[in-house]
Order: structure tokens, then sequence, then C-alpha cells
């Protein structure tokens, strides 16, 4: 004889959705797009809160296997991250995952660390195993792999990063403003000798935020010095330090920088360091994404603030959206970032 515990779970194994729907009193249908959460609404509410009470009283859980039987979908989709140890990854991809789960899809994650024919490699091994979709924050801006996808008919959608001609969702933060954010700080801070040093303009962030720096100067009449106006090979705090070591070395005078990141910001506070130069005495630094802990750092990073987890989940409901609709143009959402002053800013001396 089983042991109780075993017995329940086998018991539980063997819940259907006819035994929640004869608890609840209603017919199988009912109780089908009660469970669903694109179809609650079809719902009255009264009946849609008795089907989920009888659903968690049975221990019920919709078996996706089936449901992808009845609907030819495998309830996944793949998301694709440049680099997962990145910290602003990690949030959006809870946002991913928290707004797929509730509307009972599986996010499978690849990390391609950068190289697209990693990238490639993923996204060909995805569609073998027969994802609904795509999300990838990957997206170079000579898109040829986007291009690929789309040849499939994939529904694919832009998390963090965006092509120009807009011609594929995404969901990404205005960048362009959050870097003019930071200018307009450190001229307001009596600063007019600002370096940039930023990450590769191959990706939309990069791009987008070197013209926000440059947009940004001259909308303060400052005019930007194009041998302080840098770019790396990727958003890394190993970039910031040799880009900044660059900048100090070429004899240009500054007096702040404004970063591709926090992790190149990072970066930038060793290279000062190791010339005997402090922030911000000597140099104020801004950063971009507000990472975790950046309040905590020597001194505290003053940077702009992403809303990471926010844009992860609205990239998810705009996939849930293709495939549930299909296309209905290409929506572009943008989120707004915000200036978080912290101490690794001050006011010009002028002495």
């Amino acid at each position: 004889m089983l042991p109780v515990t075993a017995r329940n779970a086998k018991e539980q194994l063997r819940v259907t959705l006819r035994d929640v729907a004869r608890l609840a009193g209603v017919h199988p249908g009912t109780a089908s797009r009660a469970l669903n959460e694109q179809t609650r609404s079809l719902v009255n509410a009264e009946t849609a809160q008795r089907v989920l009470a009888a659903a968690d009283e049975l221990g019920y859980h919709p078996n996706p296997i089936a449901r992808g039987l009845k609907t030819n979908r495998s309830y996944t989709v793949g998301v694709l991250i440049p680099d997962i140890e990145n910290p602003l990854f990690p949030p959006i991809i809870r946002g991913i995952e928290d707004r797929l789960d509730q509307a009972g899809y599986t996010p499978v994650i690849a990390n391609t660390e950068n190289d697209a024919e990693r990238e490639r490699i993923d996204f060909r091994a995805m569609r073998a195993r027969q994802v609904d979709g795509f999300i990838t924050a990957t997206a170079r801006l000579d898109h040829e792999l986007l291009d690929e996808v789309a040849g499939v008919g994939v529904p694919l959608v832009l998390v963090n990063r965006r092509v120009e001609d807009e011609s594929l969702p995404s969901a990404t933060a205005d960048d362009r403003a959050g870097v003019r954010m930071a200018v307009d700080l450190l001229a307001d801070l009596g600063h007019e000798h600002i370096a940039f040093l930023g990450g590769p303009t191959e990706l939309s962030t990069g791009l987008q935020r070197k013209e926000g720096f440059i947009a940004g100067m001259q909308d303060r009449g400052l005019k930007p010095d194009p041998a302080l106006v840098a770019t790396g090979e990727r958003f890394t705090l190993d970039e910031g330090q040799r880009l900044c070591h660059e900048a100090i070395e070429s004899g240009r005078q500054f007096t702040a920088i404004v970063a591709g990141n926090d992790l190149m910001a990072l970066g930038c506070y060793d290279a000062l360091a190791e010339h005997g130069l402090a922030c911000p005495g000597d140099v104020s630094v801004v950063g971009y994404n507000d990472m975790p802990f950046s309040d905590h750092f020597n001194p505290p990073m003053t940077t702009i603030r992403i809303p990471h987890y926010e844009i992860g989940r609205s990239a998810a409901d705009l996939l849930l959206r293709l495939l549930e609709q299909g296309p209905d143009g290409s929506t572009q959402l943008v989120l707004e970032p915000t200036l978080v002053v912290r101490g690794s800013t001050a006011a010009l001396d002028k002495k």
C-alpha cells in the first residue's frame, strides 16, 4: 500500500479539468475559460473565482502538453540574452518570466555571450524545439538574424533593444532622453568639458546613448570634443577602464564622464584612482541603468535608472498579444528613465 503522501500525490496527478468543473458546479468549458487568464474576462467574476478556488483546493494544474496538442502550440518562448552576468538582465528576465507564467507559457533562456554565431545556433535550436515565439535582447543594427526570424514567420519581440527602422515590436527605455538627463545634471553643476565613454554603437543602446550625449551637449551650448567621445567593444567594466585610461592619457581636458552603463562607470572609477584622480573631486562620473548595489559603490553612483522589470514584462505582453491576435503593426513601447543623483557627481570647483 502506498504511503499517504505518495497516494495524495498520485491523486493530485489524476485531477482533471472535469473534476474542477464538477466541484465549482460549472461546465468544463466554463472552467477552462476561467483558468485561462486570456479568456477569464469572458466568465462572470464570481464564477471565475469559484473555479479558481476549486482548482486550488484540488491542486489542479493545467497540462501544457495536452493544451499544446489541442492548440498546436508548445507554450514555450525562446529568450535570447547577450550576457546573463550583466546585472541589468536578471530583472528583465524576471519580468518576462512573471508575465509569461500568468499566461501559462514557459521561457527557454539562452545566454549568447554577445556572439553572433552562437546567437544563430541558439535560435535554430529553439526553433527545432518548436517554441511559439522569441524575445531577444541581442539585436544588432545589422539585424541579419532578425531578418531570418521574420522570414520564417515566427513572432518576435525585442527587449531593451530596438531596430532603427522600427520594423519589429520592442520594449525599451528612452536611452537618448536618459543620457540627456545626465548631460543636463553635469551642465547644471558647472561642467563644460564632459567625456562620453560608451558601449558598442552596433547595438541600438550604444548608438542611442551616444546620439543622446551629442544632442544633450549641443542643447546646452557645449561642444563635444571628438577625442573624448569614445565607444568600446562591450558594455563591461574592463572596457570602461580602458576607455578612461585612454581619455586621461590623451591629455584632453575633462572634468566629468558620462559612461555607457554602470559597469563602464565602475571601470572609470578604477582608472581614475590609478591615475591619482578623485571622484567626484577631480572628475564627476554618471553611470546608466542603476544596477543593484550601485548605491553602495565608493562613491555611491549617480546614474540613470531604467525600469528593467517593467521592460521585460512589457516585452512578454507584446509577444502574448502577437500570439493571440496576430501582427497589428510594429508596436514600440518606450518607458521613461529617471535620474538618480548620488555621490559620484559634484559641482565643478572653479578655483
